[in-house]
């Protein structure tokens, strides 16, 4: 069962979409939400009603049905596709004729159709059995009961008067899945052209053509069910191009962010479908230095830091994704550097990319003294040595973590308190040169 606010949800967008086709609504978690609204024939009293090209996927518990003045007395999902393997398995025990490579047509009953290979029982009595290599045909008299062509909603209703009516029907599937990709072109001054695109994946089982396309970013919490799994499915890839003019708008929707996108689109079954989230900026970032022992002892990080605001040039929701970045080089191209996912953002938050490890500043931390001063009081003395091998100055941040009862009783540069269990220095080290961080620690 969903959790309340999520039928909640499904409720409100319902009611609040009624105008005729599809619109489509896509998490970042596995998740879409289908509306689609079509005339369909109603008859006088109860009756029969296909609703077929619903994506095999669907949650068929969370189906709602509207249409004026009738009633859904009961729903059906029907999902067992006609396959030429479904067909023989449906057929056994039943009459079929088989067309061979050399023209032999074979009429008996289907006794078994087992790997490659085919059993009928002729009229006689005998028993032929048939390699599927040598099949050129199977015919069948017709398509057996429970078999269907496309995955179809059928339902029971109960109409106060015949006609033609308008039926809107929501459901929720998995399936579908979205996630921002991010490029960042950087040059020398670390200014770096930034672009999002929207990367969307389509293996729910259906296709919706000319559908009004929504993303919701955010965390949508959803009660789970025991022993509930989807299937693994195969994506196909497609790149669609996209313009440089803004195509999302975008809005906060209770605590998350929604994007719509401002024409309709066509969202084929097993496709990755790639558009533009936002004009291309230019923000201004900066390089972080960072060595953290607890993280790696013998190397110190690099990323880059810029701020979400209009100030910057960005100023909007970021959805998480990740982030790629290029450097231009000298003769103007442009050379991959690293890459990294970055969580939903706010605008005026910053935003860290981590792009790997510095070449050119080599760095040891060793243990100069340790002291057992009483039975529960200890002192150890570390030394940090920073060797900058690059022909600019750099401001090194070099973390330290500690936990329980802590305190620094001498320290060579000052110390920020981060948290209860970690600190940090900033060491300026000019080219070429050592610096040499040095402190005393007591634990109790």
């Amino acid at each position: 069962m969903f959790s309340l606010f999520a039928a909640s949800l499904l409720l409100f967008i319902s009611s609040t979409f009624a105008k005729p086709g599809v619109s489509v609504t896509v998490y970042n978690q596995d998740l879409a939400l289908v509306r689609d609204v079509r005339e369909m024939d109603f008859e006088k009293g109860t009756s029969q009603l296909l609703f077929r090209d619903v994506a095999s996927r669907i949650d068929a518990s969370s189906v709602h049905f509207n249409a004026s003045g009738v009633a859904l007395l009961e729903q059906n999902f029907d999902f067992d596709l006609v396959s030429p393997a479904k067909l023989l398995e449906k057929y056994v025990d039943q009459t079929v004729e088989v067309l061979t490579e050399n023209g032999d047509l074979a009429s008996g009953t289907l006794m078994s159709s087992v790997g490659e290979t085919i059993l009928l029982q002729m009229k006689d009595g005998s028993l032929r059995s048939l390699l599927s290599e040598s099949i050129l045909e199977v015919r069948f008299p017709k398509l057996p009961d429970g078999l269907i062509t496309r995955p179809t909603l059928r339902w029971l209703v109960n109409a106060p008067s015949g006609g033609k009516k308008e039926a809107e029907v929501s459901y929720l599937t998995g399936g579908m899945n979205w996630n921002a990709d991010y490029v960042a072109v950087i040059d020398e001054s670390n200014k770096a052209d930034f672009s999002a695109w929207v990367t969307l994946n389509n293996s729910c089982g259906a296709s919706f053509k000319d559908a009004k396309l929504k993303l919701i970013a955010g965390e949508v919490h959803r009660a789970q069910q025991p022993g509930a799994r989807y299937k693994d499915y195969a994506r196909a890839e497609m790149l669609m191009a996209a313009d440089m003019a803004p195509q999302f708008t975008e809005k906060s929707f209770f605590e998350y962010h929604l994007y719509t996108l401002e024409r309709p689109t066509d969202l084929l079954n097993n496709q990755t479908k790639q558009v533009s989230l936002f004009p291309d900026a230019t923000v201004q970032s900066k390089r972080i230095y960072e060595y953290d022992s607890g993280r790696d002892p013998e190397k110190v990080r690099v990323s880059l830091e810029f701020e979400n605001s209009k100030a910057n040039d960005l100023g909007i929701p970021l959805p998480a994704g990740r982030v790629r970045v290029f450097q231009r080089d000298t003769d103007g191209s442009q050379e991959f550097i690293g890459e990294d996912n970055i969580d939903h953002t706010p605008r005026d938050e910053k935003v860290r990319v981590t792009i790997g490890n510095a070449f050119d500043i080599a760095v040891e931390r060793i243990q100069k003294d340790y002291r057992r001063i009483t039975d529960r009081v200890s002192e150890q003395d570390i030394e940090v040595k920073l060797r900058n091998r690059k022909n600019e100055p750099v401001t090194i941040v070099v973390v330290e973590h500690s936990w329980g009862d802590w305190e620094l009783t001498r320290s060579s540069l000052p110390m920020r308190k981060v948290s209860a269990t970690q600190f940090e220095f900033d060491v300026d080290a000019r080219p070429d040169q050592e610096v040499v961080l040095s402190f005393t620690i007591r634990n109790r």
